[in-house]
């Protein structure tokens, strides 16, 4: 897929993310509700191509930025009964491809949390291209998955009366990302 058509406006080059001007967030179901969060301390670098499916991105989230709005709640979820972020500090994303079905964006990458390698696809979504009051270059994106914590081995869990838990397997992943052009 060529660059001009899936993204118009994106200039092959080196896009490298803004953290101050980006988010990852996530939420996880907590009882009978979902718990938000999000990490705050990340980087990161999307490379593109012509051949848009050719295009690369890495980035690097430090665990322990991790933010719950509940210091108590984000020690326990920065133990070892959860990430484990003494001895896994940060979680990582490397691109295995980029590819558009139906009119949708896909990047399909692995991600490593707890030392664990497993397959994920992010559904992207291009926001277009502009001159920043500052002199640069941004693009803008938006990306979400789901995944399922225990594929990491994150096993923690207290079990309820019934056939509940208090924590849900499946972790909604949302990204919304400003990347400056460099090069």
């Amino acid at each position: 897929m060529s660059i001009a058509t899936a993204a118009p406006g994106l200039t092959a080059g080196t896009w490298n993310i803004d953290p101050t001007h980006s988010e990852v967030t996530f939420a996880i179901r907590h009882l009978m509700t979902k718990v938000r969060g999000s990490f705050t301390e990340f980087t990161g670098a999307v490379t593109v191509a012509e051949d848009l499916a050719v295009s690369t991105a890495t980035a690097e989230i430090q665990m322990a930025s991790l933010d719950t709005r509940n210091a108590d709640r984000d020690a326990h979820v920065r133990s070892s009964d959860v990430l484990d972020v003494e001895n896994h500090p940060a979680m990582k994303f490397v691109t295995k491809g980029v590819r558009a079905e139906g009119g949708d964006n896909y990047v399909d990458g692995e991600l490593t949390i707890r030392g664990v390698t497993r397959p994920v696809t992010l559904e992207v979504e291009y926001h277009g291209v502009a001159d920043d009051p500052w002199g640069g270059v941004r693009a803008g994106f938006s990306a979400t998955t789901t995944i399922n914590r225990k594929d990491w081995g994150i096993e923690f869990n207290v079990p309820l009366k019934g056939d509940k838990a208090m924590l849900g397997d499946k972790v909604d992943i949302q990204l919304e990302i400003q990347a400056v052009f460099s090069a």
